[in-house]
């Protein structure tokens, strides 16, 4: 079982690695927005870059949401062990997602040079792409390399933004 000391060192330091990549990930613009340095009469534009960002930051705050509801229950002193149980198997399993988004985000920004945004639920994989143009023959080859990952079907989805 994770004691206590080992849990809080893992939540807070989810929460900063969070932060941390939000803040690495944020434009000038948007870090001087934040210290007050604006000028009102200033349009902002919205890129693709951005989108992808958007979608990555509210995916972060909802696994981290889900994250602390499973460590309320392992914290919780009138918590059967078998809700310990499932709630320290469910933080595993929320983990090895985190980490197979990672790798696919990582295997299309290496082999096809688009940022993008990857979420997986159950067999179901939605890939975003940072991308102006629709491109099937992409799309395709972006499935098939995912596919490749996987000894069983996966349903993948593939969208440009």
């Amino acid at each position: 079982m994770i004691n206590k000391q080992n849990l809080w060192f893992i939540t807070l330091f989810s929460l900063i690695l969070v932060l941390g990549i939000y803040y690495v990930s944020m434009g000038d613009e948007t870090i001087s927005v934040l210290a007050g340095d604006n000028d009102v009469s200033e349009v902002v534009e919205v890129s693709e870059s951005d989108v992808i960002v958007a979608l990555q930051v509210e995916d972060d705050e909802s696994v981290l949401e889900e994250m602390q509801e499973y460590q309320n229950i392992l914290l919780d002193t009138e918590a059967t062990i078998e809700e310990k149980n499932d709630a320290y198997n469910a933080l595993q399993a929320l983990s090895n997602t985190q980490s197979e988004c990672e790798k696919i985000e990582k295997l299309i920004l290496d082999e096809y040079k688009y940022d993008n945004f990857v979420k997986i639920e159950g067999d179901t994989i939605s890939i975003v792409i940072a991308a102006s143009e629709h491109n099937t023959e992409i799309a395709n080859k972006i499935i098939r390399s995912v596919q490749n990952l996987y000894d069983t079907q996966k349903y993948i989805t593939v969208k440009f933004e």
